[in-house]
């Protein structure tokens, strides 16, 4: 027997033209849906099927094609982008930067932070020279960089992408374990401007950056959270070992909401591509139904950021201490005139799904382009970029489908400032957190101002000035 909506497709095919044509004007919605589902395969999850249109809308415009091509090669044809940590599945010449990062894991935090900066520093220096040690004995750089140099040559059957990706989230982690070498954070190793890091984790460094279009020694929310997430959803490498439920479930939560927004945030990426399709075709009622999509979807994505960023998921007494600082870098290197070049840490305003959704709805950058080149994988500042180009919220006129169009934009800057605005409120709160052996840091602009308040004033001043500018 005939599914239904089959039935109802060819039932439709039947009815005169005359008669057929108001009855698809008022039901665009549920026929867009009808006729998916009898274009699209019965096989396969939604995600897949999404990833498949948008590889076949790739022809059709230039933002398509930017998202396909994200998707295929920064993704490893999925998204989020998918990180293949099956030890066993990684080239031997690999395998021991993941073996050390596990062995030096649990040396890596304590319970308490110590206030003492004679001990921190040997503290920091034997953990260093042992991670230092392990690299020499163990890691062959020669065949590392011939792995990387195949990669780079396109030879992704010799390297796959997605291990790639894995071993992309593999060094950034072992980069930030050895720049601080100690969770909680301590007041010496901020002061350092330099850190002088081991060969084994530069030369692969400078390789992962260059495919990825990225320059900073700091890596980004993709390399550090995003990727650090096995195709089946396990968190990998942990950087509070050993220590209380309370800080290692935190410390998960936290890298979650990174990895969430970007699983919900495919439909969303899906609909803003199809509604400047159809506004490029000049259909209206099927760019409409798109934005409605977008709303709609906005509020289970934004939900997985209220849901779990609170105390009870992650911990006040924990994120400050033992997540934040890891994330953060202000370190550099000294140019050929004797200037200090530093490099800033992981920021939430490196993530995708709101730098997609600000250019989508016409909203002016909030990174500066240096800023941009340095954390933001440059698949993804193209991305953002089309989607600026064709945006057309501002050549809406007053035509009754534009002003549905309208309407959604305005309800998506709505939810936007909603959303900004209870970040901004639990940024301070999660921030105010005592922590008596560092000095005031982010981990997206590093050291701030010498005490808390003038610190914490700072920082609202990002985010009330970007409050108001999500209009």
């Amino acid at each position: 027997m005939e599914d239904l909506p089959t039935l109802l497709v060819l039932s439709l095919c039947s009815v005169p033209i005359c008669l057929l044509i108001p009855l698809l004007r008022d039901s665009w919605c549920k026929l867009y849906e009808i006729i998916s589902s009898v274009r699209e395969p019965s096989f396969g999850n939604p995600t897949q099927r999404k990833i498949q249109d948008i590889d076949h809308l790739s022809d059709s415009h230039e933002t398509a094609a930017v998202l396909a091509e994200l998707i295929q090669k920064d993704g490893a044809g999925a998204w989020p982008p998918r990180a293949n940590h099956t030890h066993a599945s990684w080239p031997a010449a690999l395998r021991p930067y993941k073996e050390i990062f596990l062995e030096m894991a649990p040396h890596l935090a304590s319970a308490e932070a110590s206030l003492d900066d004679v001990s921190n520093r040997i503290r920091i220096d034997s953990f260093r020279a042992r991670f230092r040690q392990l690299l020499d004995e163990r890691v062959d750089l020669v065949k590392v960089t011939q792995l990387l140099e195949a990669a780079e040559a396109g030879r992704w059957d010799v390297f796959p992408r997605d291990v790639y990706n894995a071993f992309y989230s593999c060094i950034a982690m072992c980069r930030h374990a050895y720049r601080w070498s100690a969770i909680p954070v301590v007041r010496v190793a901020q002061l350092e401007t330099v850190v002088d890091l081991p060969v084994q984790i530069i030369e692969p460094w400078t390789y992962l950056q260059r495919h990825f279009g990225c320059t900073s020694e700091s890596g980004n929310n993709m390399s550090n959270l995003v990727l650090n997430f096995d195709s089946s959803g396990a968190y990998v490498h942990k950087i509070n070992v050993g220590l209380s439920h309370t800080i290692t479930s935190s410390e998960e939560a936290f890298s979650r909401v990174f990895h969430e927004v970007e699983t919900l945030g495919l439909p969303v990426y899906h609909d803003m591509v199809q509604a400047i399709i159809s506004f490029a075709r000049t259909d209206k009622v099927a760019c409409a139904m798109h934005m409605s999509r977008i709303t709609d979807q906005l509020r289970p994505l934004l939900s997985s950021y209220y849901d779990r960023v609170h105390d009870q998921k992650i911990a006040l007494s924990a994120w400050l201490s033992h997540v934040q600082g890891f994330y953060a870098w202000g370190a550099g290197y000294m140019d050929d005139t004797g200037a200090w070049v530093k490099f800033d840490g992981l920021s939430g305003n490196q993530v995708l799904l709101f730098q997609a959704i600000d250019a989508f709805c016409g909203l002016s950058r909030y990174l500066n382009e240096e800023t941009r080149e340095r954390n933001v994988p440059w698949r993804q500042r193209e991305l953002c970029r089309v989607l600026e180009k064709h945006s057309f919220r501002a050549e809406l006129g007053t035509s009754e489908e534009d002003v549905k169009i309208a309407k959604e934009f305005q309800e998506i800057m709505k939810r936007l400032r909603v959303f900004r605005s209870a970040h901004r409120t639990r940024a301070k709160t999660y921030l105010s957190q005592p922590a008596p052996e560092r000095l005031p840091m982010t981990a997206g602009k590093s050291l701030l101002k010498s005490d808390l308040e003038q610190s914490l004033e700072y920082l609202d001043e990002f985010m009330v000035g970007r409050l108001m500018q999500t209009v």
